[in-house]
């Protein structure tokens, strides 16, 4: 299917631009509201984290993987709340005496 596409007159052009203006919901945006518009590349996505983790490959014993998901979803998130929890406990202060 060839689509074709035309292409109106500048009469045309200045009759729809005057509907459109004369239109209260279709309003023209202003500058301010032109300047304070993003590209939706920065909307898209997971927010950034203030806490941002690494991503590290680990292997763990299978008796501790079944435990954390047979807590449900969130299990590893509740696996690094654990892990936190050990060094917080552990810590000296000194990152080598953990």
């Amino acid at each position: 299917m060839k689509i074709t596409l035309k292409i109106p007159t500048l009469e045309e052009d200045q009759l729809i631009t005057a509907a459109a203006e004369s239109d209260p919901d279709a309003l023209p945006l202003t500058d301010d509201q032109m300047d304070a518009m993003v590209p939706m590349s920065m909307l898209r996505g997971r927010p950034k984290s203030a806490n941002k983790k690494q991503l590290v490959s680990i292997r763990y014993s299978p008796e501790v993987i079944e435990y954390f998901k047979a807590s449900g979803a969130g299990w590893q998130a509740r696996m690094d709340s654990v892990l936190k929890d050990y060094v917080e406990a552990h810590s000296t202060g000194d990152a080598k005496g953990a």
